[in-house]
């Protein structure tokens, strides 16, 4: 089976290799130095600044609010402690509304420290997608429950389980790939389409809420440590703190869950 070097910094090709190889990604969410410094340090191999920031650090009911100058801000902060992991970052409600947008977004994030970007949805995307690969930008898609179109959706709700939905996942996913990303988060979605999508597309999947077939799995890091940040806890969310017993030992605690297929299980999936 593929590892990467956990002796050299991960890059973006050998997000693929890890895939061709079976070898399982453990991503978390970071907004600090702080944490970064322990999730990198103890083999996360991939960190993500996410908008999330927006409800579980700012407060907010949604991740609508968070600014580029927001995420500009804690790339910049998380990036100072890493120094294996490979580091994404959210493009935040609407500045990837045009290609041009997200570009000048996508250049302060990267210019911040960030090596990949992550946007939502497919659609007009695609071309934003096509658009920032082209200029050198590595892509992050999102897909199934995208938080920012939480207004469209009415809620914070599971995305596939009708056939007609189901079907445009899979295509969404697909073109996804074609037009450049080289990740794909996949949120809240039914196990076996999960399990469907990643053994359709060429580029890894990275599980929230989407069963143990993806290529790996990310997990917010309050719901990850199991802090009340005042919203509905997800069926998806495990709590790994009180399993290792310190930060440290929760973040090597989920990585091996994740490596050994147990996490997630049946109890933290969507059927």
């Amino acid at each position: 089976m593929y590892a990467p070097d956990d002796r050299k910094p991960l890059t973006v090709p050998a997000l693929a290799e890890a895939k061709r190889g079976g070898h399982k990604l453990a991503m978390l969410t970071a907004y600090d130095a702080g944490f970064a410094r322990v999730f990198d340090e103890n083999g996360t191999e991939l960190l993500l600044v996410g908008d999330s920031l927006g409800m579980v650090v700012q407060g907010q009911n949604s991740t609508l609010p968070v600014s580029v100058d927001d995420m500009v801000y804690h790339t910049t902060i998380v990036a100072r402690a890493v120094k294996r992991a490979l580091l994404i970052a959210d493009l935040p409600f609407q500045s990837d509304a045009t290609p041009e947008r997200a570009l000048e977004a996508s250049t302060r994030l990267l210019q911040a420290g960030a090596q990949m970007v992550k946007l939502e949805g497919a659609g007009h995307k695609l071309d934003v997608i096509r658009f920032l690969t082209e200029r050198e930008i590595p892509v992050c898609g999102h897909l199934g429950l995208t938080p920012q179109s939480v207004l469209r959706f009415g809620g914070y709700k599971v995305q596939g389980r009708e056939d007609a939905t189901a079907q445009r996942l899979r295509a969404d996913a697909a073109a996804v790939a074609e037009a450049g990303a080289t990740l794909l988060v996949l949120e809240c979605v039914p196990s076996g389409l999960a399990q469907a999508i990643t053994q359709a597309i060429p580029i890894p999947t990275i599980g929230i809420g989407a069963g143990p077939h993806c290529d790996g799995q990310v997990l917010v890091l309050h719901d990850f440590l199991g802090l009340h940040t005042g919203h509905r806890r997800p069926k998806f969310v495990k709590d790994f703190l009180g399993e290792g017993g310190s930060v440290a030992g929760a973040v090597k605690a989920y990585i091996a869950a994740v490596r050994d297929g147990s996490f997630p299980d049946a109890e933290h999936s969507y059927e």
